[in-house]
């Protein structure tokens, strides 16, 4: 059986995260396409496909502070209009996706974690675990989740890629977004970084930067931690920060090539 991986489309490579509720329709179409491809060059391919939420989710939750816990009438009404941003974006995804023939079904995190704090305590993964086991390909995103301490929080795509990684053992992560990876000179964006470790993120760590967009959930430099951190817990995971902006890219790290920044053990 092939290795298993989890694959995200960034929100703001699948939205324009400047502009309220806009998908980027023909970037979404590409990808999809290209990961139809991917499994056609290998059917046995399997994978998790998650994407964040852009200028969906993000721009209600920045209004209602939702990251931060739920508890008035107001901030629940929140929650819900959160829910239904990144829903909408879901379902364009979802039916992309399915218009290239690939088997995908929803597994929204709203629906099967509970988070205490903010970490993840509870995860009913075994339907996600059957659905590939079945051929299927799984799709989660950035969404609400349910706090047993703070009422509510947000989980962001790479949040449920760190709670499903060391139930499904994932081999390789691949994070596309706008950026060709991880910048060693933020701002000047002239010189990648090929390679991360711990052994060497002192020296890394001055080009990282959180989004310039509203993001209520990290930029660059939570992505980066949040991984090296999985990785740490699973030294032979390897995870790639690569551009899907550029055609082509998304379908060669699939097919196995590193195309922008990877992390390592």
């Amino acid at each position: 059986m092939s290795k298993l991986v989890f694959l995200k489309l960034g929100g703001s490579l699948i939205t324009d995260k400047n502009t309220p509720m806009t998908p980027r329709m023909d970037v979404i179409q590409r990808l999809t396409g290209e990961i139809a491809a991917s499994r056609r060059d290998n059917p046995d391919l399997r994978l998790v496909i998650g994407h964040g939420s852009g200028s969906f989710g993000h721009v209600a939750a920045h209004k209602y502070a939702t990251y931060q816990g739920s508890h008035t009438p107001e901030q629940w009404l929140g929650f819900a209009e959160v829910w239904r941003a990144a829903r909408v974006l879901n379902q364009i995804v979802l039916e992309s996706l399915s218009a290239t023939g690939l088997p995908v079904i929803a597994f929204p995190p709203s629906a099967n974690m509970i988070t205490e704090g903010r970490k993840v305590t509870q995860c009913h993964f075994e339907p996600l675990q059957q659905a590939i086991s079945a051929g299927l390909i799984p799709v989660v995103n950035g969404d609400v989740v349910f706090d047993r301490r703070q009422g509510s929080t947000i989980l962001s795509t790479e949040d449920v890629f760190c709670s499903l990684a060391p139930l499904l053992h994932p081999a390789r992560i691949l994070l596309a977004g706008l950026e060709a990876g991880v910048w060693a000179d933020f701002p000047a964006c002239t010189h990648l970084a090929p390679l991360i470790k711990r052994s060497n993120l002192a020296q890394v760590a001055p080009g990282l930067s959180g989004s310039a967009a509203v993001d209520v959930t990290g930029g660059m430099v939570q992505k980066v931690h949040s991984m090296l951190s999985l990785i740490d817990e699973t030294p032979q995971l390897e995870v790639l920060i690569f551009s899907g902006s550029q055609p082509g890219l998304l379908q060669q790290a699939l097919a196995g090539a590193n195309t922008g920044t990877l992390l390592t053990a």
